[in-house]
């Protein structure tokens, strides 16, 4: 098991959010990276390893330019026109269907983000670069033969779409790394299928998303595509965030058609109820074939989170990862949700050694 850490989460602490309409302090705070690291520690894992450096051209594989642009120049530009310096934080959404071209930062706050959780800080850019490279130094060894990686990505990003944040997201991670093992497989695939189209053969990549949130932002993005099969189990959006998308009707589009697979559960799910679902995600997965497994792998699922309510508990997450080993694919596993802080790195530390030692 590789595992990857970026520093520079440290430069994203943003100093609230805005929940169910009260001002709250930020849980997706760097204090759940120091849980997972002192976790990791303790159990005398692999010492985690700084990140590669990667250019924007993967991020630009999966986000619009000129929402990449907007991130990079968002809190400069806010501060110069005499906005509080702490944090952008969209006052106006953009309506359905209207997208004016006004160049106010308080629109581009509200056209690139569609919630009150991701507001930018003056570190917010560069750490959000830093969680997109150890994602691709994930996916790099995978493709150099490892078997696993787990990188520790944050911010998280399985929220984030093409061209919006929200939900603690900037870059969607766990996309970007799966859209680069589909097109680093695709030669390959090509050369052992030669007469067939992505529309007929097998995607080189599958996702499981195993966050208590759906990945309404992965899903977005790989909907009408054919080369990465999008799984996910989730608290049913009729009561859980981001409430708009994870419905079991949600199966894809166009040449994406039955390639997005949708588990919603039901509040209070257990262990048990939990395996049950994922047993059916990992025959789903392996019918398809794929070449890799990317996990956006949240930990909001457990008893005491206080962002979820469902009840999967420490021993849970072991079972859960010798699960996924059952499909004996080269896997990476992406950080995503959990902020039961004080549990969350032991919950990590559960998932990856199930999965190391099935």
């Amino acid at each position: 098991m590789e595992i990857i850490a970026n520093a520079e989460h440290q430069l994203h602490d943003p100093p609230f959010e805005i929940l169910d309409g009260v001002l709250t302090p930020y849980y997706e705070s760097p204090r759940r990276v120091q849980s997972i690291l002192s976790a990791i520690d303790r159990a005398s894992l692999p010492v985690p390893r700084a990140p590669r450096r990667f250019g924007l051209g993967p991020i630009l594989g999966v986000h619009a330019e000129d929402y990449v642009t907007y991130l990079q120049q968002a809190h400069a530009r806010w501060v110069i026109s005499g906005r509080p310096a702490e944090s952008v934080f969209p006052s106006a959404m953009a309506p359905q269907g209207i997208a004016g071209p006004s160049s106010s930062p308080s629109a581009l706050a509200g056209r690139y983000c569609f919630d009150l959780s991701a507001p930018i800080t003056s570190g917010t850019y560069a750490a959000a670069r830093g969680s997109v490279d150890t994602a691709l130094t994930g996916a790099s060894l995978l493709l150099e033969g490892a078997r696993a990686a787990y990188v520790i990505c944050r911010p998280p990003g399985h929220h984030a779409t093409r061209n919006q944040a929200g939900g603690y997201c900037y870059f969607n991670n766990a996309a970007i790394a799966a859209h680069m093992l589909a097109h680093a497989g695709e030669a390959s695939t090509a050369a052992d299928e030669p007469t067939t189209t992505w529309g007929m053969r097998p995607p080189v990549v599958a996702v499981l998303d195993i966050d208590v949130h759906h990945g309404n932002g992965t899903q977005a993005i790989f909907y009408e595509r054919s080369d990465v099969f999008v799984v996910s189990l989730h608290g049913d959006p009729d009561r859980e965030y981001p409430y708009f998308s994870g419905f079991a009707d949600e199966r894809g589009a166009g040449t994406g058609t039955g390639y997005n697979l949708n588990l919603p559960l039901a509040a209070g799910t257990d262990d048990a109820g939990y395996l049950a679902a994922l047993d059916q995600a990992l025959s789903a997965i392996a019918a398809y074939s794929p070449h890799y497994l990317v996990v956006s792998a949240g930990f909001d699922t457990y008893i005491d989170d206080p962002l979820g309510d469902l009840a999967v508990t420490t021993g849970g997450f072991a079972r859960i990862g010798a699960h996924i080993a059952g499909l004996k694919l080269p896997t990476l596993f992406v950080q995503e949700g959990g902020y039961a802080i004080e549990q969350l790195g032991i919950n990590v530390v559960s998932l990856l050694q199930g999965f190391m030692n099935a």
